[in-house]
C-alpha cells in the first residue's frame, strides 16, 4: 500500500495558493492507494477548504484531518465548527473525516487527530509566565496592545527577559473553543486513544496528527518570536500516548512549516514541512 500525505496547503493564503495548486497537480499524477491531508487546507469561513480539497482527483480513499486554521472564524463558536460543521463539509466532498473513525485495510490502519497544545513545548529561556501563553500573547505585546490588564494584576513574576519578546499567537484572535487549551487537548487525546485501542489486531498503525507529538520535531532555535510560537506547536502528551501502543509505527504531522524527522522509541515520526512558501508531500509504502 502506498500512502500520499501532505499538510498545510493554506489555500486561503495568497502567498501559497498557486504553489499548493501546483503540488496538488503533482500528487494527482503521482498515483498511490490512499491520500491523507493533515490539516490547514483553508479556514472555516468561506470556501477555501472546498476549493483545496476539490482540486484533488484521486480514485482511492481520501482521508482528512483538521488543523488549527480550519477552526479560524469570525463566528462565535469554533468548537461547533470542529465537531459538527467540518465533518459534514468534508463528507460532502467525498472525503473521510478521519477523526471519527480509523481507516482500516487488511492489517494496516490509519488514525487521525487535530491534536492541540498544552504549552509543554514552551521555551523556558523566554521566562514567560503561563498566563501569557494561555492568553496567546507575550508580556511585551500585551503591554504594547494595552488590552490585557488582567495579565498584569501582579507583575512580580515578569522578568526583564520576558519583556524582550514581542509576539502573539493568532489562534487567540480567530478560535473560540469555549474551553481551555489543556481541556481541549485532553478530549482529543481521549478520542485518539479510543481509535488506537480499537486496532489491537492491526500490525501497523499510521497516525496523522496536525500538531507535533514529539519535541524532537520542533524547529531549531531562531528568534524569540519563533521560540514563543513553539508553545503552540503541539504537546508531548500526544506522543506519550502513542508510545503506549506497540502497533503505532509511523506518525506524520505538519503545522510548524518546518521539515523534521526523528525516531522516538519504536515510532518513525515525520513533519511534512509544507509552509506558505514551500509545498511538499510524502509517500509511505507499507
Amino acid at each position: 500500500m502506498r500512502l500520499l500525505l501532505t499538510a498545510d496547503l493554506h489555500f486561503n493564503h495568497h502567498r501559497g495558493k498557486a504553489l499548493a495548486a501546483e503540488m496538488i497537480d503533482q500528487m494527482n499524477a503521482a498515483g498511490g492507494d490512499v491520500l491523507v491531508v493533515i490539516g490547514d487546507s483553508g479556514v472555516a469561513d468561506g470556501d477555501s477548504i472546498e476549493q483545496c480539497l476539490g482540486r484533488f482527483h484521486f480514485s482511492g480513499p481520501k482521508l482528512f484531518v483538521a488543523g488549527n486554521h480550519e477552526l479560524w472564524t469570525t463566528r462565535p463558536d469554533s468548537y461547533a465548527i470542529y465537531r459538527d460543521e467540518l465533518p459534514r463539509r468534508i463528507g460532502n466532498l467525498g472525503w473521510s473525516w478521519l477523526e471519527n473513525e480509523p481507516f482500516v485495510s487488511n492489517d494496516i490502519a490509519i488514525v487521525g487527530s487535530l491534536g492541540w497544545y498544552d504549552y509543554s513545548f514552551a521555551q523556558s529561556s523566554l521566562e514567560i509566565p503561563l498566563r501569557f501563553y494561555q492568553a496567546k500573547v507575550s508580556p511585551a505585546a500585551a503591554k504594547y496592545l494595552n488590552a490585557y490588564p488582567e495579565l498584569f494584576e501582579h507583575s512580580d513574576d515578569i522578568s526583564p527577559a520576558a519583556m524582550n519578546t514581542v509576539a502573539r499567537w493568532n489562534d487567540g484572535r480567530y478560535i473560540k473553543l469555549g474551553r481551555g487549551d489543556e481541556a481541549f487537548l485532553a478530549e482529543l487525546i481521549d478520542r485518539l486513544r479510543a481509535q488506537v485501542a480499537s486496532l489491537s489486531g492491526s500490525r501497523t498503525v499510521v497516525a496523522a496528527i496536525h500538531h507535533l507529538p514529539f519535541a524532537e520535531l520542533l524547529p531549531p532555535p531562531h528568534s524569540a518570536q519563533w521560540d514563543f510560537a513553539k508553545a503552540y506547536l503541539g504537546s508531548s502528551a500526544i506522543g506519550r500516548m502513542l508510545l503506549e501502543y506497540e502497533n503505532v509505527k509511523h506518525v506524520y504531522c505538519g503545522h510548524s512549516h518546518f521539515p523534521a524527522e526523528a525516531t522516538v522509541g519504536k515510532i518513525h515520526a515525520i513533519n511534512i514541512g509544507s509552509g506558505y512558501r514551500v509545498k511538499t508531500f510524502k509517500t509511505l509504502d507499507i
